[in-house]
This record gives structure tokens, C-alpha cells and sequence, in this order.
């Protein structure tokens, strides 16, 4: 039987998956360039947009270049010591170079020089460590995922600053949700980051996914579009969907595969991303979702609310990806059928009245 090229496992990289070239190269050809401007990148978009499948593209092309050393690492452990100890093994001219001239026992790397006092300070070993990589004319790109404003990412993005300031040969990458890249970027001694490159995950062209639908299931583009439609250009959903029309009998599109496609939309995502909203962000969400598109005069007066009060949760909701009001005095849904899920969950909590009456 052949295999399902379509898959929902976050962070990997699906045979049909529809790549970012636009942003990839961009980010690319500026890490690249020998007159590089920028040295730290944000990509950033809800969950299931495709954030990670795009850093890891990142790297795997920056990776075929033997000047280039690419390390990942994990923003809810000391980033410094990992750096450090991942750089230490990763190529043979580091390991040699520490294990004659760091002591750095006390973070339990390389070996323990009794001729060398250790180390006290780490980011000092890696200020050392740099410099040794600039003389054999390499580059260090790190890569943080799931990014969030934790005390260790804290600490590495000021590490960071200085060794910028150095003109030591690291970029960094990383990568995270709205809110938790907006909140990083407000901590204390950070607004560089204001100045960082920011790529938000767009929706995916609709064509683009028509046209591999087409070629995936062998059907007319007509069909295929109306397929990618359901979509709304989501990443995780373009994948959900080809899934289980991939298990349909004749590849068609069912209310089997709706109903799966639903519960695989809500179990993967919508349920983290309501359990984050606040119960004013709910209550104003439980209105939005009556409209694919709404104006937000007729919100208002659905909610009898006026609108500066209505504004912080306009941009609340929109951080979270869950609406765009890039059209003036306009408000339309950006996840496929986020409103069928809204309206189950308020059906679930309130079993014995009208929808309606939530309000």
C-alpha cells in the first residue's frame, strides 16, 4: 500500500510539504552575505503554521556549507552551557582547541587542564571559543524553537548583544508564537530585538495547494481548489486534510473526513489555543465566529461595546493569529473552521441553553 505523503506530526518535514522559498532564500542569502546587516531573525505565526518545517529548512541549507557550524538549542535550559558545550562538539579544530587552552571542567566540558585555572565565567569561554572559530574562518548560526521570555533566553539574547559587539561570526534564529515573541522583545535591556527581521507565517497560497492536490489525488483543479478553500492557506490544516482524503476511499472529500479533519484541528490546536484566551477573549470570539467576515461597527453592536474598549482584545486576538484586521473596520477569521469549533465548545459547557443565550 503506499504510503500517506501527507502527515501531522509537528516539526516534520512532510513529503508534500509546500516550502517557504520566499523567506528561506531571503534569510539565506543575508546570513550569507559578506556585507550582512543582520545577524538575528524571528519567525513567528500561531501553532501548525509551519514556523519549525521553515527553521529547519534554514538549517539544512545553511548546514552544506562546511563554513558554517549549526546549533539548536533548547530556550528552557542555560543556553550559554549548551552553546558552549554543542560548539565544543562539533567540530574537530573547537575540541582540540579547548582541550590545549580551556579549562572548563566546571561546566563538564573537554578535559580537565591542571596546567589552566577553569573557567569561572561561561560567557567568557564562548567570547574565547568565537575568536578561535572567526581564525579558521567559520560561522556559527544558533537556532532556538518555541522561543518564550524564559530567565535562560533572557540571559543568552544580552550574551548576544556583546558578542555582536565582539564581531564574532554567531547569527541567531529563532522562532515562536506571537505573544511569546512580543513578550521577549519588551524584557528589560532587549529592544534590540525591535530591530531584529521579523517573518510572519503567512497562509500558504491557495493555488500552490490546488495545484498539489490536483497532482497528489489526480483530480480536476476545480475540485482540488474547493478542497484548499477548507484550508484557508493553514499549514497544519493543508496537511490534516490531505491526510484523511489520502485514506478516503477514491480520495473524495466526505463528511468522514470533515469530521476527522475537525477533531484532528481541535485536539492539535484549537484547544491549546483557547485554554490560552481570556474569558473576555472567549466571550468576544463567541461573536466574531457568527461571521466568516464581520464588520466591526456590527460587533459592536452585538456586544454593546464601544470601540476603545473592543481595541485591546482586537490586538490581543490578532497576536494570537486567530483574526485579521488588516481590512479597515473589518474582521475576518483566519483558521478553517475555527468557528465550528468555537461553537461546539460553547455548546459543550452551556448543554441546556440556546447558543445564543451565552451572551
Amino acid at each position: 500500500m503506499e504510503r500517506n505523503p501527507f502527515v501531522i506530526n509537528f516539526g516534520k518535514v512532510p513529503s508534500q510539504y509546500i516550502s517557504r522559498e520566499l523567506i528561506i532564500d531571503e534569510i539565506v542569502q543575508e546570513m550569507t552575505d559578506e556585507d550582512s546587516q543582520n545577524t538575528c531573525f524571528m519567525l513567528t505565526g500561531t501553532r501548525g503554521s509551519g514556523k519549525t518545517v521553515t527553521m529547519t529548512a534554514i538549517e539544512k541549507k545553511i548546514s552544506m556549507s562546511e563554513d558554517w557550524i549549526v546549533i539548536r538549542l533548547n530556550a528552557e535550559r542555560n543556553m550559554l552551557e549548551s552553546l558552549v558545550g554543542k560548539l565544543y562538539d562539533s567540530r574537530e579544530f573547537v575540541t582540540k582547541f579547548v582541550d590545549a587552552n580551556l579549562n572548563l571542567s566546571k561546566f563538564g566540558i573537554g578535559l580537565n587542564l591542571k596546567t589552566k585555572s577553569p573557567v569561572a565565567d561561561i560567557e567568557s569561554a564562548l567570547e574565547i571559543m568565537l575568536k578561535e572559530v572567526r581564525k579558521k574562518k567559520k560561522k556559527v548560526l544558533v537556532t532556538v524553537d518555541e522561543v518564550s521570555n524564559t530567565a535562560y533566553m533572557k540571559e543568552f539574547a544580552s550574551s548576544f548583544q556583546i558578542l555582536i559587539r565582539e564581531e564574532l561570526p554567531i547569527f541567531l534564529l529563532m522562532a515562536g508564537l506571537y505573544e511569546n515573541i512580543s513578550n521577549l522583545k519588551n524584557a528589560k535591556n532587549l529592544t534590540f530585538l525591535y530591530r531584529t527581521p521579523q517573518y510572519e507565517m503567512e497562509p500558504l497560497n491557495l493555488t500552490l495547494i490546488a495545484a498539489k492536490y490536483s497532482k497528489v489525488f489526480g483530480i480536476d483543479r476545480e475540485k482540488a481548489m474547493d478542497m484548499a478553500l477548507i484550508t484557508k492557506g493553514y499549514p497544519f490544516a493543508y496537511q490534516a486534510l490531505g491526510k484523511y482524503i489520502w485514506e478516503e476511499k477514491n480520495h473524495e472529500l466526505t463528511e468522514s473526513v470533515l469530521i476527522k479533519f475537525d477533531e484532528a484541528l481541535s485536539y492539535y490546536v484549537y484547544k491549546k489555543m483557547w485554554s490560552e484566551l481570556s474569558e473576555k477573549d472567549k466571550w468576544f470570539m463567541s461573536f466574531i465566529v457568527k461571521k466568516d467576515v464581520m464588520p466591526v461597527s456590527e460587533l459592536l453592536e452585538l456586544t454593546k461595546q464601544k470601540k476603545n474598549e473592543f481595541s485591546q482584545y482586537r490586538e490581543r486576538l490578532r497576536n494570537k493569529g486567530l483574526i485579521d484586521v488588516s481590512g479597515r473596520g473589518i474582521i475576518k477569521l483566519t483558521l478553517p473552521r475555527f468557528d465550528v469549533f468555537v461553537k461546539n465548545e460553547l455548546r459543550y459547557f452551556f448543554p441546556e441553553d440556546n447558543y445564543d443565550k451565552t451572551r
